[in-house]
């Protein structure tokens, strides 16, 4: 049984011993690494699409609520009486009324600058705008429940129309992009890995052909398995940390570049403020990506030679 001294030589030499290797071969360590950036770089643009993706989807259900809009003819007592109502009800968070003298005040001033259409307005011999009520939910999967309860309330008969189903779709619709667009990138990420392991497979195994007589000298004089293996397993891990270091110092900047352009389209998604709360946590993700896919090809490459 070896001893801790000579346990921390062996490792030693096979560190050693794995580096010595990574720098002989140069040219094919500097392709690996980059099909392995590549890889690492788009898992990482994946995860930063999904934080964006999510930070859009609950910017827009914040803004989400239901309006519902009351007859011409509906009093304003009844109206009120509505609100009452649903304010009771549990899944309701706020409900605001807007007359039909500030739904016309607001459209005037949302169209300030379009004198055609407020001239028309003043031809019309009374206010053509309804009242209504918007109501607020703490959750977006509320809406269901109050717009049925609209639907079936003693009130339903002043109601014109409820603009739910319309917001409904917006968001499911931006859910289901952006559920295939992560779906599309699962895959390439997956198709790029396995590129990643086969192209550092296939640069262990050159450097294992060149090694054949020295590995054929350590199985004579008894070498274990991991003192074979072990150079190429470091050879392999050297490839993926390099990888991520080599990703990280590209998606810094250029996330620094790409954050305030993204933020100026979707106010709220400051990705670079992410990247920096979650630096090192993001480095250790991607390290541990890479050392994975280098260890793993290593691994396969050289259990044929220990048979």
């Amino acid at each position: 049984m070896p001893t801790y001294k000579t346990l921390i030589v062996n490792i030693r030499r096979i560190a050693k011993a794995g580096w010595r290797s990574f720098r002989r071969n140069s040219w094919l360590s500097a392709a690996t690494v980059l099909v392995m950036v590549l890889t690492i770089f788009v898992i990482t643009g994946l995860l930063f699409f999904n934080v964006v993706a999510q930070g859009i989807i609950s910017e827009l259900k914040q803004k989400v609520d239901i309006s519902v809009y009351f007859k011409q003819e509906a009093k304003e007592a009844d109206v009120l009486a509505a609100k009452d109502q649903l304010e009771k009800m549990p899944e309701v968070k706020a409900v605001q009324y807007i007359s039909r003298e500030q739904a016309l005040a607001s459209f005037k001033e949302k169209h300030k600058d379009n004198a055609a259409l407020l001239e028309g307005l003043k031809e019309l011999d009374q206010n053509p705008l309804q009242a209504s009520l918007n109501i607020k939910s703490d959750s977006a999967t509320e809406y269901e429940k109050v717009a049925q309860f609209v639907q079936d309330a003693d009130f339903s008969q002043l109601v014109d129309k409820v603009n739910y189903k319309q917001n409904k779709e917006i968001i499911n619709r931006l859910s289901n992009i952006t559920d295939t667009a992560q779906r599309t990138g699962l895959v390439i990420s997956l198709i790029l890995a396995i590129l990643a392991v086969l192209v550092a497979f296939n640069t262990v195994r050159l450097t294992i052909y060149n090694w054949r007589d020295e590995i054929s000298v350590k199985r004579l004089v008894g070498a274990t398995n991991w003192n074979v293996r072990g150079p190429f397993i470091v050879e392999g891990v050297l490839y993926g940390v390099s990888a991520a270091v080599a990703t990280m110092i590209i998606v810094f900047p250029l996330v620094a570049l790409i954050s305030p352009k993204l933020a100026s389209f979707v106010p709220g998604n400051d990705i670079f403020s992410f990247l920096k709360e979650n630096f090192f946590s993001l480095l250790f993700f991607q390290v541990a990506v890479g050392v994975v896919l280098g260890a793993l090809s290593s691994f396969i490459a050289i259990r044929r030679y220990l048979k």
